[in-house]
């Protein structure tokens, strides 16, 4: 399976994320299919690559929950309307 994630680079303490399109098994830092965008947590700077992640979700890929995150910041899950599988999470039941 692919997934959209993260990974790490830049020195110690200064820490930015390139947002890549890898295998699920692959190791964090491993190398990716494409690299699809960049975050940076320290100034909050996104840059993302619309075409790219719109063409990998519609192939099946699934981002992970802080990407998610992100795209969801940008609009961009909501303006495409994506459907992907999203994790197990409890139904809560409302009472009459």
């Amino acid at each position: 399976m692919i997934k959209l994630r993260l990974k790490r680079f830049g020195k110690k303490r200064e820490v930015s994320y390139r947002i890549v399109a890898i295998n699920s098994d692959a190791r964090r830092d491993g190398r990716p299919l494409e690299e699809v965008g960049f975050y940076n947590p320290r100034t909050d700077e996104t840059r993302l690559d619309v075409e790219a992640i719109t063409r990998r979700l519609e192939q099946g890929a699934q981002p992970t929950q802080t990407v998610r995150h992100i795209l969801e910041k940008a609009n961009l899950l909501e303006k495409r309307k994506i459907a992907f599988k999203t994790a197990a999470q409890p139904e809560v039941k409302a009472e009459a």
